[in-house]
């Protein structure tokens, strides 16, 4: 059976009982790719471990109110999926649980980093993601927190606030879940027309296309655009792993979002760099 807690005070009491535990953080609606998160939590601790799965709906992360209204909030389908997949607790908290009143809020600076790609079109986006991720970790002190790699700045931006603050804590990373059509598994799908996800599968398209091309970053880049023809395109880029300017050779990431019916998407695909021929 998997608890609902809600305050910080039922979570404490509830880790108390083992160091063995992994984290799965979510802003909730969840689906079939959260499902793999904590499946993959459950499997790094073993059945008498503990996994606690995070449902907060983060307000720092969202620069339009917009965005942040429109969210969907599913709970009693999020409880299901959460137990279906393994999981012991569901902490659910408040917004003052999270950012008490009166409370000072002192945000770990993502760096550079913070203001590229997503964060050139979400100002804040990450500070508000590291925000809450600190909180969480110091709360729940997980062994293990799983994050997918669809997110992949944020994987990389989290892993380096736990490698710089030394937190106790491993990041594990789960590849990108993907639907038949292979659209990446996103809350924000449900959103899309039937027609807006038509048009919406240039993105794993261009992916594909980038990652069959041979050549340096800007082949690669310039073959995934030619395939994202009509779409608002916000950026294609290819980075190294660690998202700083990709090497001529080698691995590498080609990341990408787009804006399809009014709906924000992103993706991105592991990429092999080589010199032509």
């Amino acid at each position: 059976m998997t608890d609902v807690l809600h305050t910080r005070a039922e979570l404490a009491a509830a880790v108390g009982g083992t160091n063995r535990r992994a984290f799965v953080p979510t802003m909730g609606a969840l689906h079939a790719g959260h499902a793999e998160l904590i499946k993959r939590a459950r499997e790094l601790v073993g059945v008498d471990g503990q996994v606690v799965v995070s449902v907060f709906v983060n307000p720092l992360q969202f620069n339009q109110a917009a965005d942040l209204a429109t969210y969907p909030v599913t709970p009693d389908a999020d409880l299901a999926l959460v137990a279906a997949a393994g999981g012991d607790v569901v902490w659910a908290p408040g917004v003052v649980d999270v950012y008490p009143p009166g409370e000072p809020v002192v945000s770990p600076d993502p760096g550079p980093l913070g203001e590229e790609l997503e964060g050139a079109s979400r100002p804040g986006h990450f500070l508000g993601v590291l925000t809450v991720v600190h909180r969480l970790l110091k709360w729940v002190q997980p062994q293990f927190a799983v994050f997918g790699e669809k997110d992949f700045q944020q994987l990389v931006l989290v892993r380096r606030l736990v490698a710089q603050l030394e937190l106790p804590c491993v990041i594990e990373a789960v590849p990108i879940v993907r639907d038949r059509d292979g659209l990446a598994l996103s809350s924000r799908n449900s959103r899309l027309s039937m027609t807006d996800r038509e048009l919406a599968l240039a993105i794993p398209r261009a992916l594909r296309a980038g990652a069959a091309a041979v050549g340096n970053a800007v082949d690669v880049v310039a073959v995934a655009r030619a395939v994202l023809t009509g779409l608002d395109v916000d950026y294609v880029e290819c980075r190294s792993v660690e998202l700083d300017v990709a090497a001529a050779v080698g691995p590498a990431r080609l990341l990408l979002a787009a804006v399809v019916g009014g709906v924000r998407l992103i993706d991105n695909a592991p990429v092999l760099l080589s010199e032509k021929s």
